[in-house]
């Protein structure tokens, strides 16, 4: 049997910040970000309500920005002394965890504490936005030739749209994979787009031989649009996405999932439209694509409304 060794500064490192964390743990209780602009504080025990109350004795920043303090304009607590509401100038980035330093309490040195959302609360956020907030089609534009050429019909919408999901989670993974431990390692980041669409088109040629085996119906009612989902700007966007804000793994499949499950929503919603129009009593002008385009801008004007949505 080996004998771990323990290197001596990983030993004093433990030494010096063992008390620290020890002390915020006993001083607080819970945390959490209150609204747009504030942090709440829950202490486990009354404390100075002229040290807790001074702004000047806070220090606030992102943890991955120590250099910028973030402007505490107010500190208010609560008739019980246990309870705090900070109050910032400017909105706070709450997808950030956030460093609180509180200086002067009595019998306790500086008391560092950090403030973030439940990570399962900060995933079920991302799938949310690509979802409804930030829909590709009706707030990006993307994907349109598509979402055009395959809402005629609500079976068309439907298998569309679960082929575009598993498109996207299947190479929005194999392209995290590859972004994280090929291109970076080895600096290869300018070859970002050749590679994604190298791993959209494998993916799409899966799909593609399987949907030609198991569903020959289905296959042939895409036409050429499953071909063109190769090269489609929505599949490409979601790897795009994920590359610029650095996401891992599980953010990046809540990513994918939350974009193709709003461009089924969006196929969905518009052939149920379209199928109804057939119908109608509309102008011959506008039969066809004109009145298609007239619907989505509305679907896009209703979509709008999901703006600064916030659950968590």
């Amino acid at each position: 049997m080996s004998n771990l060794k323990i290197p001596p500064f990983a030993v004093l490192l433990v030494v010096l910040l063992l008390p620290a964390w020890l002390q915020a743990a006993d001083f607080i209780e819970t945390t959490s970000f209150s609204g747009k602009n504030g942090i709440a504080v829950t202490f486990t025990a009354p404390v100075d309500k002229a040290v807790a109350g001074d702004v000047a004795k806070y220090t606030v920043f992102e943890e991955n920005d120590p250099d910028i303090k973030l402007s505490l304009i107010s500190a208010t607590v609560g008739s019980d002394g246990r309870n705090v509401a900070l109050l910032f100038a400017e909105p706070l980035n709450t997808a950030k965890t956030h460093v609180v330093s509180l200086r002067g309490l009595t019998g306790v040195a500086d008391l560092t504490f950090k403030v973030s959302k439940s990570y399962l609360g900060y995933l079920f956020s991302i799938l949310i936005a690509a979802l409804l907030i930030n829909n590709f089609v009706f707030t990006k534009y993307l994907g349109l030739c598509v979402f055009f050429g395959t809402s005629k019909r609500k079976e068309t919408a439907k298998g569309m749209g679960v082929v575009f999901t598993i498109v996207m989670v299947a190479s929005a993974s194999m392209s995290w994979l590859f972004y994280k431990f090929t291109l970076i390692p080895f600096n290869l980041n300018f070859l970002q787009i050749v590679v994604f669409i190298g791993l959209v088109s494998l993916t799409v040629q899966a799909v593609d031989t399987i949907l030609r085996k198991v569903n020959p119906v289905l296959f042939n009612s895409f036409g050429v649009y499953l071909v063109l989902v190769i090269a489609n700007c929505v599949i490409i966007a979601v790897p795009l996405v994920m590359s610029s804000l650095n996401y891992n793994f599980l953010e990046t499949f809540m990513l994918a999932l939350g974009a193709g499950g709003g461009f089924l929503l969006a196929l969905y919603l518009m052939s149920s439209v379209r199928e109804r129009l057939e119908i109608a009593n509309i102008p011959p002008t506008f039969k066809g694509l004109p009145i298609a385009f007239i619907v989505a801008g509305q679907f896009a004007m209703a979509f709008l409304g999901f703006s600064g949505l916030q659950l968590f």
